[in-house]
């Protein structure tokens, strides 16, 4: 991916920024792996808004992607690389030996014409095939990690993510994840060697708050601008303190920073290190 910067010919092209899409090889979605996707606005089925500063943007169909490969051992081609407005990483096109079509993520370095496979033993190691962790070198990049084998992959899937397999003993692989925490995950699981496209996703400036719009992101406005009645930090003269001793959330509860993972989690006992904080 290229990241393209505008001349600052306004004050918001000076922050602007927009991804050139020069690895995209198509731009029309393939109609029979789309779905509709439906506008909510943030609210629950009782119309009431439940999640905050959404609505509005851009029409967008979803795109069926498949997290379990379960095509066990017939080879896929790479057909194209794909723009997802439902992700920042691409997308690929592949179509197996018997015609079926279908959407993956792509790694970074998959090409159109590759082929790769997906099987429940050892197969060729190559960015974009898919095996148990244990069937894996110590020391593959990993992403699309089962939590669950067989349901399909569910961790490591935002654009430039990647995980390390460290080792693999007795009924569980030690991985180590983005965040740096490490855990174990039963080695049954299966895992997609390589790394998500599209790693500078996250260097993309918005620039303009039209452009958020655009994403169905509605304004949001700071609890210090409020009065006292609508927010627990509205209230006092000129620029001011929020005058408590940890910010608070509109409903008064305690926000940034606080622990929110339940201490008794069933899955405590499959991390074997916490996250380092960033300093």
């Amino acid at each position: 991916m290229a990241i393209k910067i505008y001349k600052p010919t306004s004050p918001a092209r000076r922050q602007t920024s927009v991804d050139t899409f020069a690895d995209v090889t198509k731009k029309r979605p393939e109609r029979k792996l789309i779905a509709i996707k439906k506008k909510k606005g943030g609210r629950n089925n009782s119309g009431k808004i439940t999640v905050r500063h959404q609505g509005g943007g851009a029409k967008q169909f979803y795109r069926l992607i498949d997290y379990k490969r379960n095509k066990y051992d017939i080879p896929a081609v790479v057909e194209a690389i794909e723009y997802d407005p439902n992700r920042d990483a691409r997308i690929a096109l592949i179509k197996y030996e018997d015609g079926i079509k279908s959407y993956i993520l792509a790694p970074i370095d998959l090409q159109i014409g590759d082929q790769i496979i997906s099987s429940l033993k050892r197969t060729e190691i190559r960015v974009g095939n898919r095996m148990p962790l244990e069937s894996m070198p110590l020391g593959s990049m990993i992403y699309e990690i089962e939590i669950t084998p067989g349901k399909g992959g569910q961790m490591v899937r935002t654009a430039g993510s990647v995980a390390k397999l460290m080792a693999v003993e007795g009924k569980y692989a030690t991985i180590k994840m983005p965040s740096s925490e490490v855990r174990l995950i039963a080695k049954e699981a299966s895992a997609t060697l390589g790394q998500v496209s599209n790693p500078d996703s996250m260097h993309v400036r918005i620039g303009k708050a039209g452009r958020k719009r655009h994403m169905g992101v509605r304004p949001s406005v700071r609890g210090k601008a409020m009065n006292p009645v609508d927010h627990p930090h509205g209230g006092g003269e000129g620029v001011n303190p929020i005058g408590m001793k940890a910010p608070k959330t509109l409903w008064g509860k305690k926000a940034m920073g606080v622990k929110t993972r339940k201490p008794k989690k069933y899955s405590n006992k499959f991390i074997v290190q916490r996250r380092k904080k960033k300093k």
